[in-house]
């Protein structure tokens, strides 16, 4: 049963065979400071039970690059790989962490997230029918002990990236990581696309446009697309009620199978098993008119050239 109330069945064999070989891109797993699902080498296990080739750790606290080089020791055939996420906990728009996660092998890095100006600025607007996110509540209490630190900036007063910023895209392009926009702005996201392409990041993710905080409209998700973006759609915005169905599939067909990108952002206790997410994904595009070689591109095809494993 979803946030919303909604039953879901498990996906089907179908629809699991569609996405077979795909990547999750982005997931929150145990160990964690949220309780969480699964832990990362039970979520491995799974995904190898199920042919599917791997996926993302995401933690908006730590990097997880150590982690997911313990894990693919425990559970060989399964890639799992390490991120880092910029707040503060890894002290922000920080150059260095990004330099020692990329030497530990972290594949993704994402711009401010859960401390961004954008996304704090929505949690303090947030009224009784806002539907939080689960990490809300620790930021919450960390204000409450008097440790909630300023929000993290990707851009100046003017709009123009700060120097910390512009470092850590020039770090992305050398170690060829991909760069995701994180929670920030769709203003601030068109001026980190621009620059972060002609960096030479060889693939920049907008991350989950429909998510409240973001809000991204269809016509700057296009835009973004048109840069040279890949834009991601995740099976939790609309499942818990963060955006609808309908807009959710809307966005996908304006911007295109070739520049989008499925990923699940599961592990929240109350949500589907993380592995159902991509199939479950499928069957929503297919029931919208996609075919399965469209499905196939978002959720196979894009996941491994984002994972890195298939070359461009």
């Amino acid at each position: 049963m979803s946030a919303t109330g909604q039953a879901t069945e498990a996906p089907s064999d179908a629809a699991r065979d569609l996405v077979r070989g795909a990547f999750d891109l982005h997931v929150h797993i145990s160990p964690d400071v949220v309780e969480r699902r699964i832990d990362d080498i039970g979520l491995a296990r799974r995904f190898a039970g199920l042919g599917l080739a791997g996926f993302v750790l995401k933690s908006h606290y730590n990097s997880t690059a150590e982690r997911a080089a313990v894990v693919r020791e425990a559970v060989p055939g399964v890639q799992v790989l390490g991120a880092i996420v910029l707040n503060r906990a890894v002290g922000g728009v920080n150059p260095v962490a990004v330099e020692i996660a990329a030497r530990e092998g972290a594949r993704k890095v994402w711009l401010p997230t859960v401390d961004s100006e954008n996304e704090r600025a929505h949690l303090a607007a947030a009224g009784p029918e806002t539907k939080l996110p689960v990490w809300s509540k620790l930021e919450f209490e960390l204000r409450e002990k008097g440790i909630g630190a300023e929000p993290v900036a990707v851009v100046d007063a003017e709009g123009e990236l700060l120097p910390e910023t512009r470092d850590v895209i020039a770090l992305a392009a050398e170690h060829g990581m991909v760069l995701s926009t994180g929670h920030i702005s769709a203003a601030d996201a068109l001026t980190v696309v621009d620059a972060a392409l002609e960096a030479g990041v060889q693939h920049v993710v907008v991350t989950h446009p429909d998510y409240p905080g973001q809000a991204i409209s269809i016509n700057d998700q296009v835009e973004l697309a048109r840069k040279g973006a890949v834009v991601e759609r995740c099976f939790t915005t609309p499942y818990t009620g963060k955006c609808s169905w309908e807009q959710w599939i809307e966005g996908t067909r304006a911007v295109g199978p070739e520049r989008t990108v499925l990923s699940s952002d599961l592990g929240q206790v109350k949500n589907p098993p993380v592995e159902d997410g991509l199939p479950l994904m499928a069957e929503k595009l297919l029931e919208a008119g996609f075919t399965d070689d469209e499905v196939r591109t978002m959720a196979v095809d894009n996941t491994r050239l984002l994972a890195g494993v298939e070359a461009k």
